[in-house]
């Protein structure tokens, strides 16, 4: 079993996601690709990009349904890699979807589900 994938969204996006069976986040269509993080990455990005936010949650990604390309890649010139989706996410790809809730100090901490 290949080492699941998370992305960050918000609660709403998730919902219209699984209502309409995919999920396409609004930087889509600058980027291409779907940001995502291995589970020891996410509570880092989330400092960097949600810090503060209150309407996030995790989707946690079985790679092994997704049919498009998913490639791993840094594409800001650092070595640490991330796992980009290059095409919709199918929702029937997402395993879980968990609460990320943002501590009273701004920061997150990785849900008790979701293994290091």
């Amino acid at each position: 079993m290949s080492e699941p994938l998370y992305h960050i969204t918000t609660a709403p996006e998730a919902e219209a996601a699984a209502q309409e069976g995919s999920y396409l986040p609004r930087a889509y269509a600058a980027d291409g690709f779907i940001h995502c993080s291995y589970s020891r990455q996410v509570v880092r990005v989330a400092h960097l990009r949600f810090h503060g936010r209150t309407d996030l949650v995790l989707l946690e990604i079985d790679r092994a349904k997704l049919e498009c390309r998913v490639v791993e890649e840094n594409l800001e010139g650092g070595a640490e890699l991330f796992p980009h989706i290059y095409g919709a996410l199918p929702m029937s790809a997402v395993v879980s979807v968990h609460p990320f809730r943002c501590m009273p100090s701004g920061c997150f901490e990785l849900p008790a589900a979701v293994r290091v």
